[in-house]
């Protein structure tokens, strides 16, 4: 899981990020978090997940992110088919 801090909320990130993880075929799932965070959780290979930290670090037009922080977190089997955008925990 990565948690992504900086100004991520309002600019499209959460959009941003379901493009990237589509384009990388990971599956999980993104949403933004009430202290201001992104969270974003996907399952893919090392490769996969090594290109999707630099896409969240990159984040879109408009967004700055200060930092992304890479949590473990156990395969949750409800998100193994597809990324989508979740509700803001």
């Amino acid at each position: 899981m990565f948690l992504v801090s900086g100004m991520v909320q309002g600019v499209g990130f959460r959009y941003f990020v379901r493009y990237a993880a589509e384009g990388l075929r990971l599956a999980g799932y993104v949403r933004n978090r009430r202290d201001g965070r992104v969270e974003a959780y996907a399952i893919g290979t090392g490769e996969q997940l090594a290109a999707f930290r630099t896409a969240l670090e990159t984040g879109p037009h408009g967004a700055r992110v200060s930092s992304v922080q890479e949590e473990p977190a156990p395969v949750e089997k409800n998100h193994a088919k597809d990324f989508v955008i979740a509700n803001t925990v």
